[in-house]
This record gives structure tokens, C-alpha cells and sequence, in this order.
């Protein structure tokens, strides 16, 4: 008898029964995939972002409009003191810091050779003045010997020759000793230089003031050749002293002089210094292709607190105004995110929300025309307003509907329901 376990007959029968069955397990599966996809999908909707948003005042108050630039502080008047000969110090009479005057002698050089050649010179002189001498000597013979042969030529006693050798000599004579005056003027000329030349060797002080630098001591060797070396700084007066700062090309349109500044340097921490513009330089500074205008500040410093090389901080006050409506530059920049479904958003909309908005808000921000968002029954609402001057920080605007105390919009951020 055949086993029906193992009929090949049997089995495929058992299947061809199970196969509708299966279908419908599938089936059901399917749907229930389905319902549940919606669900989500329902429930994501019903799930939106809400915008949370942060908001400022505006304000009344003073408005100062400032361009900070850096540089260094230097004397009002610095002179560098240099020696025109050369030779070898013998003594130098000041020090740093001195306080010195006009004409006072700082340094000595050895003066020995110097004055072996003025007294060369003086002899050179007298040489000279000898030689004027012995040119009129000859002169006065030559002449004398002239008038003797024309009272002879009246008398037929002397030839024509001799009286035209004799005028002749006497105009050579006249010519030796206007020669033998000029070697004299040439003499006393060398022996002016030499002399000048020996005062030299004495470094006097062309200002009063005092010594910043002293680069020289006694024993060295000093060499003037093509350029004078530097042998002392001075100042002229530290109670009157210039700020140099090099004002940003963006910057410089609105630095005039007399515009009024203050600045702080670092051995002073916090303390403010007063100072005014009086220069604003055209010339150009290009340092690693940064484009900058050296302007100049005076500042007083009877104090003597500030020193010749601080760097300082200058903040230059271009413009002030008294009682403006101020609102908060973030105001200025805010732009709500727009409100589109997303089958009319683009990738990028739907990546960052507030793509769309950006080159909206640049078109609208082009000029002085501005556009700030105040907060109604929740949602931004717009207003058009002119700005003014700028502090970066707070904004001035110009605008009938808005007034101090208004609050704007000034950031947003999304929260889940």
C-alpha cells in the first residue's frame, strides 16, 4: 500500500490549496503598509513648525557715528642730528631724556687735524697776499719805465719798439697783480671752509627740546661720506604731540579736519585721550594690497603721559545727531521665512527655509529704502522706512508710522508643535 506522505501528487495538491490563502495574507499586508503610511503622513501635517519670534524696542537717543583707525604717536617736530665730517668723538655732553636749548654743544670730535688744515689755509693767505706785493712792485717798475720811454719818443730818443715792449709790460703787470688779488680771495675762500669745517666738529642743538636718541660714545669713529650719519634725536616739545593713523579706503570719504576724535592706548588701559584732525593726507599707503590715507591728529600731552611710539587706537567722530529714532540693526536685516506649500517649494526652499527670502530681502535693502517687521495677532507684518547713519550697532530711520517703544521683529526661529 502507497504512503500518501510521500506522493508526489498529494503534495502538489496541498500547495494548490494554500496558494489562494497566501495571496490574501499578502493582500492584507499591502493595505494595512498603506493606511499606515498615510497616517504618518497625516500626522506630519497636522505637526507644522511654528515660528517663534524674538523682538527689540525702538529707541530715542544721541547717534555718534565713528571710524576707528590705529598708528603711532610722534613729536610735533623731530629732528635727526647728524655730523657733515668725519673724525673720531673726543666727548659727548648729553644723555637721554636730557632737556637741552638751542646751541648747546651735544658732542666733540677730535679736532687736531682740522686745525692743522685752517692753519695751512691762513698761510695760504698770506702766501697770497705776499705774491699781491711783489705784483705791484712790478707793476709800479713797469710803469715807471713806460712814462721813460714816451718822454724820450717825443725827443726821437727812444726807438718805437722799446716804447711798444714797455707798453706791453706794463699791461702784463696789471694782469700779475690782479691775478696775485684774486689767488688772495681763493686763499681767504679755502681758509672760510676749513674754518667751517673745524666749527663742525663741535654737534651743536638746532631746537630746544629733548633727547630722545643717542647713538654715538665716546672713542668711535664717525664717517661722513655721501650721507651724514645720525648721531642724536631730538624732539622739540612733548607737551604738543601728533597721532598718525592710517584711515581704511571704505572710511576715508567721511574724515574732514577739524572733526574731533578720542584714543586710547595700552600702557593706559581704558583712559580716554581727546584729539582733533588736522590733516588728512592724499597720498596713498598700499601694505599687502590694503589701500589706507595717513591722517593726522594733535593732541596735548602737558601731562607728559604719552610717549613718542605708542601705538594708539583713534576713534574719529564723523557725524552726531542729537534725538534720533533708533532701531536695532538686526531689525534691519530680518526677513521672515516664506509661507509656501511644498509642492511649489524648490530644493532649496525646502533645505533652507529662508533661501528664497535672501535675494528678496538684497533687492529690497538696495539704497536708503528699508523694509522692518512688526508683530500682529503673531505674525510679521511689513513697513517700508528710510534709514540713516549707522553705528553698528543701532540704526537711525526716518518713518511717520513708527515711534520710540515699537517693538520689531528682529530674529525668528521655528519650534514643533
Amino acid at each position: 500500500m502507497t504512503s500518501t506522505k510521500n506522493n508526489p501528487n498529494h503534495v502538489r495538491q496541498v500547495l494548490d490549496q494554500d496558494r489562494p490563502r497566501r495571496r490574501v495574507v499578502i493582500l492584507v499586508i499591502l493595505i494595512i503598509s498603506a493606511l499606515v503610511a498615510v497616517g504618518f503622513m497625516f500626522s506630519g501635517e497636522d505637526k507644522k513648525p511654528a515660528m517663534q519670534y524674538m523682538t527689540a524696542e525702538i529707541e530715542r537717543g544721541d547717534l555718534i557715528v565713528q571710524v576707528t583707525a590705529t598708528g603711532n604717536l610722534e613729536p610735533v617736530n623731530q629732528v635727526e642730528v647728524g655730523s657733515e665730517i668725519s673724525g673720531t668723538i673726543d666727548s659727548v655732553l648729553v644723555d637721554f631724556n636730557d632737556r637741552i636749548s638751542k646751541g648747546q654743544v651735544l658732542a666733540r670730535l677730535n679736532t687736531d687735524e682740522q686745525r692743522a688744515k685752517v692753519l695751512q689755509a691762513k698761510a695760504a693767505v698770506e702766501v697770497a697776499k705776499s705774491r699781491v706785493l711783489q705784483a705791484e712792485a712790478t707793476m709800479l717798475e713797469m710803469d715807471l719805465k713806460l712814462k721813460r720811454c714816451q718822454t724820450l719818443s717825443k725827443r726821437d730818443l727812444c726807438p718805437p719798439q722799446e716804447l711798444d715792449a714797455a707798453e706791453a709790460a706794463s699791461a702784463r703787470a696789471k694782469a700779475d697783480q690782479a691775478s696775485a688779488k684774486a689767488q688772495v680771495s681763493q686763499a681767504n675762500a679755502t681758509l672760510d671752509v676749513e674754518q667751517t669745517r673745524l666749527a663742525k666738529a663741535v654737534i651743536r642743538s638746532p631746537i630746544d627740546g629733548i633727547v630722545l636718541q643717542r647713538q654715538i660714545e665716546p672713542g668711535q669713529t664717525v664717517a661722513a661720506s655721501l650721507q651724514a650719519p645720525v648721531l642724536f634725536i631730538l624732539a622739540e616739545n612733548l607737551a604738543q604731540m601728533e597721532l598718525r593713523v592710517a584711515v581704511d579706503e571704505a572710511d576715508i570719504g567721511k574724515v574732514r579736519e577739524g572733526q574731533q576724535a578720542t584714543f586710547t592706548v595700552d600702557a593706559y588701559g581704558e583712559q580716554i585721550f581727546p584729539a582733533k584732525i588736522t590733516q588728512v593726507r592724499l597720498s596713498p599707503l598700499n601694505e599687502g594690497g590694503v589701500v589706507s590715507y595717513e591722517t593726522v591728529l594733535s593732541l596735548n600731552n602737558e601731562k607728559l603721559l604719552l610717549r613718542p611710539g605708542m601705538t594708539a587706537t583713534a576713534h574719529i567722530i564723523v557725524e552726531e545727531i542729537s534725538d534720533a529714532l533708533l532701531i536695532p540693526n538686526a531689525a534691519l536685516r530680518f526677513m521672515p521665512p516664506p509661507v509656501q506649500s511644498k509642492d511649489k517649494a524648490g530644493f532649496m526652499d525646502q533645505l533652507m527655509p529662508r533661501w528664497g527670502s535672501r535675494s528678496r530681502s538684497s533687492r529690497q535693502d538696495a539704497g536708503k529704502l528699508k523694509r522692518v517687521w512688526l508683530l500682529q495677532n503673531n505674525q510679521p507684518v511689513s513697513i517700508e522706512i528710510e534709514s540713516g547713519p549707522s553705528d553698528g550697532r543701532v540704526t537711525q530711520i526716518i518713518s511717520e508710522e513708527l515711534q520710540a517703544g515699537t517693538v520689531v521683529i528682529v530674529d525668528a526661529m521655528s519650534k514643533t508643535r
